[in-house]
């Protein structure tokens, strides 16, 4: 694979000592995998290690952070989410390998040699692996939410003979944000630019509706998008957005945040501590937003009990300052807040898998707006000719959504294709009312979301914990 120009053999050669080293030990903890990261300390690297576990779909149980100095070393507790031991042997090397190539940009730093570089599927499109790049138009949309709004949107793009490749839709505090892949078969310059421009006027008119376009944002661009990075994108387009500072008209909630933020003035940190309700990508979702708002994590503790989840970050400015005003302490709180519920959905979950054609996704979501639900959440792939979609579809008014408007759907899309979603652990990431948030916290679960000394009580024992815990931990307790 050939390197880019800009890396000399000096730069080489650093990246080379430097190489992220991941260890994976069953034998130590006798209910989780130990997964142990160490590298040279660098902005994102934590993100990044979490990206990985989490796009191999990996629960992460426990973890714990150090990175003072130049140095990172991390030890993540994980399981599949059944709760098993891994037993696959290739894991310390497709983590290696996936660190490695996002540190330089997808250049295949592991070595020169066919068994260390990095595969082309990690540094390029999906399509890379098997040589046939597909030209794709991706498509950014964010705005004010409606119900109806997503029929519309891709309703336009059916209109504008526009086949979708992929999609990812979150809604929240009544604001949605999109990533859309489009197949386009003009391979003109000039004639993609032109119909970009024709896309995004149309998108930016649906968007704005009645409401204006304030807020209404579109852009289209030719790529070959990456999957791995469309939960980070979608979290920036929302905080973007300014999601966080929106609250549904007419609702507030009386529930105690699940974040919490202080300062240790003595060592120079802004403690953050999270407790809630423990979900898949909870700690990506986290990290990913520390991170976009330019602080870095130097130590931490993560620790799931049940269901639920107990963060603990030490972070400071790149700069090296902690946070130094209360304005900025509840912006925090409040963007942290909105990367946890994003992913939360209500109502019911809706499985298609059928073969791929034009429309399809106005068809079905036309079909979800007739009975009067809307889309608070999908996921669109295909593949090989078939489209499989996940749709969190809820009542706009907050009814449940009865049997009989499911049983309607699934008759009018066709029963063998939409199916009520049999993964119970979905339902797991649905929100909790505040009166049951409340009910958890009053019977012991709250632990560190309450009083303002709950950092520090961690703080005398969080370099000890941390140093020895990195590869010395014998047990999960």
């Amino acid at each position: 694979m050939e390197r880019p120009a800009s890396l000399d053999e000096y730069d080489k050669f650093i990246i080379r000592m430097n190489t992220p080293r991941v260890v994976v030990d069953n034998g130590v903890c006798a209910t989780a995998t130990l997964v142990k990261v160490d590298s040279a300390r660098e902005r994102g690297i934590l993100l990044e290690a979490v990206r990985v576990l989490t796009d191999l779909d990996l629960a992460i149980r426990k973890a714990y952070i150090s990175s003072d100095g130049r140095w990172f070393m991390n030890v993540f507790h994980v399981t599949d989410r059944r709760g098993r031991k891994l037993a696959d042997r290739s894991l310390v090397s497709h983590l290696e390998r996936c660190l490695c190539a996002s540190r330089v940009g997808g250049v295949a730093c592991c070595g020169d040699d066919d068994d260390n570089a990095v595969p082309s599927s990690f540094c390029s499109g999906p399509d890379a692996a098997s040589g046939e790049f597909e030209a794709l138009m991706e498509l950014e949309l964010s705005g004010a939410d409606r119900p109806g709004l997503l029929s519309e949107i891709f309703a336009v793009l059916r209109d504008l003979e526009c086949d979708v490749a992929a999609a990812k839709v979150w809604t929240h505090n009544g604001r949605i944000a999109s990533l859309v892949s489009v197949r386009d078969g003009i391979h003109s310059t000039p004639a993609r630019s032109d119909r970009a421009r024709r896309i995004e006027a149309r998108l930016r008119n649906v968007l704005g509706g009645d409401h204006g376009v304030r807020g209404a944002r579109t852009t289209a661009a030719v790529a070959s998008p990456s999957a791995a990075q469309s939960d980070r994108r979608m979290h920036q387009l929302m905080f973007a957005d300014r999601d966080y500072e929106h609250a549904l008209s007419g609702v507030t909630s009386r529930s105690p945040s699940p974040v919490t933020v202080q300062n240790w003035v003595d060592r120079g940190y802004s403690i953050v501590n999270v407790d809630c309700h423990d979900r898949p990508k909870l700690l990506f979702d986290v990290v990913c937003t520390l991170t976009d708002m330019e602080y870095v994590v130097f130590h931490g503790t993560i620790n799931t009990d049940g269901n639920r989840a107990h963060q603990e970050f030490y972070i400071r400015h790149l700069d090296g300052t902690p946070i130094s005003s209360e304005a900025e302490r509840q912006r925090v709180i409040q963007c942290l807040q909105a990367a946890i519920e994003r992913r939360a959905s209500e109502g019911v979950v809706l499985e298609l898998r059928t073969a791929d054609r034009r429309g399809l996704l106005a068809d079905v979501t036309q079909t979800f707006r007739e009975h009067g639900l809307s889309v608070t959440r999908a996921e669109v792939t295909t593949e090989a000719g078939m489209a499989t979609n996940v749709f969190y579809v809820a009542d706009p008014a907050g009814r449940p959504v009865g049997q009989s408007t499911v049983d309607a759907i699934t008759a009018r899309v066709g029963v063998d294709s939409l199916k009520l979603s049999s993964d119970q652990q979905r339902r797991c990431w649905q929100k909790w009312t505040p009166l049951e948030e409340q009910a958890e916290a009053d019977d012991g679960g709250g632990g560190g979301s309450g009083s303002g000394s709950g950092g520090l009580f961690h703080l005398g024992s969080i370099v000890k914990r941390n140093l020895y815990n990195l590869g010395l931990i014998r047990s999960c307790s």
